[in-house]
């Protein structure tokens, strides 16, 4: 665990450090077409690493949905400030202050189309809402509110990176179940103590929010601090 935490550490401090958080670049990365340019249902969900120290461990994960023939895509996130789930706060794809998101998922099409109302639902109906709600660790955080949302899809096998701290904190109640993909198991102690084995999950021990696994699916370590080392998780 604090092996990878420490290269981590080391690498932010050696050069991935932005400054001033608040004059950070917010603009598009330019990982989405105008949507005048791309008439299909859109899902991505993005990644980029958090702000400031917290970047050594974690990052932050929105989600971008976009109807057929919509004019705009849709971005929620969730945040420390004002109400937790904020609509079109930014732009949407872009830098999380100062950092390039990466994609971790991606959907296009009728199945977009599809699975976009489920989606829809578990926003309008997420039980962490209300102001004061957020609580960066263990959890409810934002990559806690797009794992839920991930959860109603499970069909398009989309798993959070291992930086994703607060993925598993259980937002539902339950300690112990299957996983969404209905492949496996997990157990979570409030989110400081967990474990998940399943196909599409692989093997995951998270330790105050710190994960390490594997992954057989798709051959991978999932390292703390670091995220994957391996193939990609799919997308």
């Amino acid at each position: 665990m604090f092996f990878p935490i420490g290269l981590s550490a080391g690498r932010y401090w050696l050069g991935e450090s932005r400054g001033n958080w608040q004059t950070a670049d917010r603009s598009s990365a330019g990982l989405l077409p105008l949507p005048s340019q791309h008439r299909e249902a859109v899902i991505r969900v993005y990644g980029a690493r958090t702000v400031r120290w917290k970047a050594i461990f974690a990052i932050h994960t929105w989600i971008v949905v976009k109807e057929e023939n919509a004019p705009s895509y849709t971005r929620y996130d969730y945040t420390a400030w004002g109400e937790p789930i904020r609509a079109n706060g930014f732009a949407a794809d872009a830098r999380w202050f100062g950092a390039v998101p990466e994609t971790i998922a991606a959907v296009d099409g009728a199945e977009a189309s599809r699975l976009i109302p489920k989606i829809r639902h578990v926003i309008e109906n997420y039980r962490f809402r209300a102001l004061g709600d957020y609580n960066a660790w263990p959890g409810p955080n934002s990559n806690t509110f797009v794992q839920a949302a991930l959860d109603a899809v499970p069909e398009i096998r989309v798993v959070l990176p291992p930086t994703a701290v607060g993925k598993d904190y259980p937002y539902r109640g339950e300690w112990l179940g299957l996983t969404a993909s209905g492949t496996g198991i997990y157990a979570s102690l409030g989110g400081y103590l967990g474990l998940t084995a399943g196909w599409v999950e692989g093997l995951e021990i998270n330790f105050l929010g710190a994960v390490l696994g594997l992954d057989i699916r798709r051959p991978a370590l999932k390292l703390p601090g670091l995220g994957r080392l391996g193939m990609t998780a799919g997308i």
